[in-house]
Parts: C-alpha cells; structure tokens; sequence
C-alpha cells in the first residue's frame, strides 16, 4: 500500500533530490482542459516521481503544475490563475501561489511564489521550466510546447 503520510523530514529530501526523466519520450504539453503525467526517477532510481500538468478548460489561463512522489504524496503544487485558496489557519491566499507538502496537512498550505523563482508566471512554457528547476528536477522530459 502506498503511504499518504510521510515526515516532513522525507518530503523536505524528497523535494531537494535531484530527479531525472524515466524515458526519452516526447510529451506534449496539454492544451485547453488536457493535462499530461509524466514519469521522472530519482538519480539513484530508487525513487519514483510524477510531474503533472494540467491547464484550464473554460478559463485558458488557469494552470497547475505540480510534483508528486509515491504515486499520491504531493510534494509541490504551483497553481496559476485560478480561484483564490483558503489554509487551514484561514488565510486566504491569491493566485499565484504555490504548495508545498507540510506533515500532518499534505499539499492543504500555500504560500506566495519565491520572488526569484517564476518571473514569467504568464508564460506557461518558462513556467514549466521554473518549476522543474524549483522541483530540482535536473534532466527534464522532453516536451513539445504545442500551442500554448
């Protein structure tokens, strides 16, 4: 059975190990309302990970990309043009933000964007390369940008 649960110490490692691509496909980056899951491992393959993106059927602008571990665990979210998001301390947070796994409440808290991480946040294509440099995700898929 998978663990949902896992110490903020193994999430905090998880995020911070380097990740690789698990296959020299050709994804495609997801047009309107698509989303694509894409296999990655870790250097040692001994972990696995699932980078997802998804996009916004009625709102185009909308985004999520987000890193998961262990099939379920999400380790980072970053949700882009989307409704506003409420943390269990009742905090409302605007679009963008990002979440990130906190033991005990899973992907439920977000946070403002690092200032010096996603400059072009209405560029889905640089963003998707900011996030996967964020996830540290160091030999990315290969993605054909479509029509973004």
């Amino acid at each position: 059975m998978v663990e949902l649960n896992v110490t903020q110490a193994e999430a905090d490692a998880l995020i911070a190990m380097p990740k690789i691509r698990a296959n020299e496909n050709v994804w495609n980056f997801p047009g309107p309302g698509g989303s694509v899951s894409v296999p990655l491992l870790s250097e040692n393959k001994r972990e696995n990970f699932l980078l997802d993106v998804s996009r916004g059927q009625i709102n185009l602008l909308k985004g999520t990309y987000q890193n998961r571990a262990r099939q379920v665990v999400i380790l980072v979210r970053l949700d882009v043009n989307g409704s506003p998001h409420y943390n269990p301390d009742g905090l409302r947070m605007l679009c963008p933000h990002i979440h990130l796994y906190r033991e005990g409440f899973g992907d439920k808290w977000a946070f403002p964007l690092p200032g010096n991480q996603f400059l072009s946040i209405d560029d889905r294509w640089e963003t998707l390369q900011d996030f996967m440099d964020y996830c540290n995700i160091t030999h990315p898929p290969h993605f054909h940008q479509g029509i973004l």
